[in-house]
């Protein structure tokens, strides 16, 4: 059977990108029984949360190019087959890009739309392993 974060159409990750990564990490550990595992991205303190040996979000700070005010919060990903081709259908569809698309290292290809209505969603195509 295939990877289910492979799948184009499924939701495949959450993150969470807050002003303080390490209570965030202590309250969702201790609430959930979540496990933390540092990784090394690039410029960022990225923390994998695994859930038993599932891995299924992240943790991370704010980014300081965020823009002014941006409260702590939870987003999602849904897989693509193709990123770039799937944000420029988000415009062609009424929405915006709001982020990307860009590499995120050994991982896939990401960006950040928003839909007509305003809501913003990310969208990743992961690379083959």
């Amino acid at each position: 059977m295939s990877n289910p974060m492979q799948t184009p159409g499924a939701f495949s990750w959450s993150e969470l990108m807050t002003t303080d990564p390490e209570a965030a990490m202590q309250f969702y550990g201790d609430l959930f029984c979540w496990q933390m595992l540092p990784i090394p991205m690039n410029d960022v303190d990225y923390n994998v949360v695994q859930n038993g040996e599932s891995m299924i979000g992240g943790i991370m700070p704010i980014p300081k190019d965020a823009p002014p005010g941006m409260p702590p919060g939870w987003g999602c990903y849904v897989t693509v087959a193709d990123c770039d081709a799937s944000a420029n259908k988000a415009v062609e569809l009424g929405g915006k890009i709001v982020a990307g698309p860009m590499d995120i290292e050994n991982v896939g290809r990401m960006a950040v739309i928003q839909d007509p209505q305003g809501a913003v969603l990310s969208i990743i195509a992961y690379f083959s392993a």
